[in-house]
């Protein structure tokens, strides 16, 4: 039971309330909203709603006339508080489904606290609502059962976190919010500074630089929720504000950041009630994941792995094949099962892969004497269709499938079609969670846009290997993936000051550049700066998950739609002209783009 200080508005939780309870001189009062009203002619039945529960009152004519009358007029969430005698239900009408099931409280006194429009929609069912229209009227969503569930739940996984690392001898520090802009892979959300005009501050991406000063300073065992800002592009499933617990250890190696990491986890998944393979968990070099999933957030609660058919295709003359091959991609592919697809289906398949950069999808089934019944099979020598069967180790019925391109995007291609076709098929086993740490990134990724290197992770993890060849170089950076979805990442950080700017040198800062964007921290780590790493851990995601929803924004009070708008208070909006001026701003006309919330 809920702890509860008695007031005229309550003496008791509503959903607390039991059958040892009836009988008991002292009245019960209890305050809430009306989740529902029946009235039976004489008896009017309403049920009572509070954050512990429901419990159902009951109002008697000729007992309590005026509460009587009070409740004739109830409607959907008025608020109310209602005093009265517990009492057991009838016999046949106890409700074995519910807590409070096999009580009422007989009202004798009812006060209308506040009385309810007519809402925008049930709140006494979790039926589809359209998202624009609950975000609209939050207030009223985060009383349906799904969404006030998900918060307690959201509050449930943070003090299990805060619970491990408190025990562990972290410290919890809060960083500043208003900062200075750093690059970190997306936009800054910039905030006019009215007292230096015409500079900015920046809303933090994350706290990465300041826990790096934590370790400097000598705090060691960092963590902090944290709540953090990235003005990205329109994506599916992503805030420009979100939560990450982020925590960072001093004197440490990567097996030590995992295994509280680990311990933090386990606790977690304890507490919501998730069934995860025991750790330690598994861990996949980056290499490999990419080779045997196409990505590298792998989903291994199911087979139908990616597998490389070039060798087998070394001479082909087909031009799909033979055109990618020369131009330094792959031919990957994957044996689907013996399985018979209807073409409907495969042209789904061809282009969710086409949505995902491939040019296409060929697809071929394993007959009886080795042929191919495909559009291509005709293309092919016999020693190169038996080559590739032999490759994805396929059968007479199974189906393959192809994706001639670069290995970046016959992986992204592939992928994409694994997983639909993992869904489809029902290959997930219900209630199977699988976690597991990808390792070994590469350091550097070829910038498209200056032609040179940019950080894969942040340019403040630790490689591993030969600064000289950027484009061999690992890093000492790990994901931690859930279910093929990334729930956390990390690193061990570069403590010596002649490697970080080294590393801000090949990403193209010059040092004048390093000094006035990132000298706060090259003159921490020319101070002492000891060995540290560490990790954060997307909160909305991993509570997402716990809750069995598939959006984020299902796990968040007040979250803004897909589109970066906020239908409930109608932000972002247009500011006073005198507020502009008053922080040397001038608007400037742009075009108005209208958006809508996307799923």
């Amino acid at each position: 039971m809920t702890e509860l200080t008695p007031n005229s508005y309550r003496t008791r939780w509503a959903g607390d309330l039991r059958e040892s309870d009836v009988d008991s001189p002292v009245p019960v009062t209890v305050s809430g909203w009306v989740h529902r009203r029946r009235d039976h002619g004489g008896l009017v039945f309403v049920d009572l709603r509070d954050r512990s529960g429901l419990v159902q009152l009951v109002f008697h004519p000729e007992e309590a006339a005026e509460a009587h009358g009070v409740a004739h007029a109830l409607r959907s969430e008025d608020v109310v508080t209602a005093t009265g005698v517990l009492v057991r239900r009838g016999e046949g009408q106890v409700n074995t489904d519910a807590p409070t099931g096999a009580v009422e409280l007989s009202v004798t006194k009812l006060v209308l606290i506040s009385s309810a429009e007519t809402p925008p929609f049930p709140v006494d069912e979790d039926g589809h609502v359209d998202e624009l229209i609950r975000l609209k009227n939050r207030a009223v969503d985060i009383r349906r059962p799904a969404l006030s569930r998900a918060l307690r739940l959201r509050h449930e996984v943070t003090r299990a976190i805060r619970h491990v690392l408190d025990t562990a001898g972290f410290t919890d520090v809060e960083t500043p919010v208003l900062t200075r802009s750093t690059p970190e892979g997306a936009r800054d959300f910039l905030v006019p500074a009215r007292t230096s005009p015409g500079e900015f501050f920046a809303l933090p991406q994350s706290p990465q630089l300041f826990k790096q000063l934590l370790m400097v300073g000598g705090i060691e065992r960092y963590y902090q929720i944290a709540r953090c800002f990235r003005d990205e592009d329109l994506r599916a499933d992503r805030q420009p504000e979100f939560t990450q617990m982020d925590l960072e250890m001093s004197f440490v190696e990567e097996d030590d950041v995992l295994e509280i990491t680990e311990r933090v986890l386990t606790h977690v998944f304890e507490v919501a009630g998730l069934q995860v393979n025991p750790a330690p968990w598994a861990r996949m070099t980056h290499a490999e994941s990419m080779s045997r999933f196409g990505n590298d957030r792998p989903d291994t609660r199911f087979g139908l792995e990616l597998a490389d058919v070039g060798q087998a295709l070394g001479a082909t003359e087909f031009k799909v094949f033979r055109g990618a091959l020369d131009s330094g991609g792959v031919v990957w592919g994957l044996n689907a099962g013996n399985v018979e697809v209807p073409r409907s289906e495969l042209d789904a398949l061809t282009d969710l892969a086409k949505r995902h950069g491939a040019g296409g999808l060929v697809w071929a089934f394993v007959e009886a004497d080795g042929g191919w019944r495909s559009p291509v099979g005709k293309f092919l020598s016999d020693d190169e269709r038996a080559g590739v069967i032999a490759a994805l180790s396929a059968s007479e019925g199974d189906l393959m499938l192809l994706v001639a391109d670069s290995q970046a995007t016959a992986g992204a291609a592939l992928s994409a079609v694994r997983i639909d076709l993992g869904q489809r098929r029902g290959l997930v086993p219900d209630g199977l969670h699988h976690a597991l740490w990808v390792t070994d990134f590469p350091m550097f990724e070829p910038d498209s846009n200056s032609g040179g290197w940019t950080a894969l992770h942040h340019p403040f993890t630790a490689p591993s290997g030969d600064l000289g060849d950027p484009a061999s170089l690992k890093s000492r950076a790990y994901d931690i993936i859930l279910d093929g979805v990334e729930i956390g990442g990390g690193s061990i950080r570069i403590h010596d000051p002649e490697t970080q700017a080294k590393v801000l040198e090949i990403i193209g800062m010059t040092a004048a550049e390093s000094e006035e964007r990132f000298g706060f921290l090259l003159r921490a780590l020319r101070q002492g700066a000891p060995p540290h790493g560490g990790i954060a851990l997307g909160v909305d995601r991993l509570v997402a998950l716990c809750a069995g929803h598939d959006s984020i924004r299902d796990v968040i009070a007040f979250p803004k739609s897909a589109s970066s708008q906020d239908p409930l208070t109608g932000a972002p909006g247009e500011v006073d002209p005198a507020q502009l001026k008053e922080i040397g701003l001038q608007r400037l006309p742009v075009d108005r783009v209208q958006r809508t919330p996307e799923d």
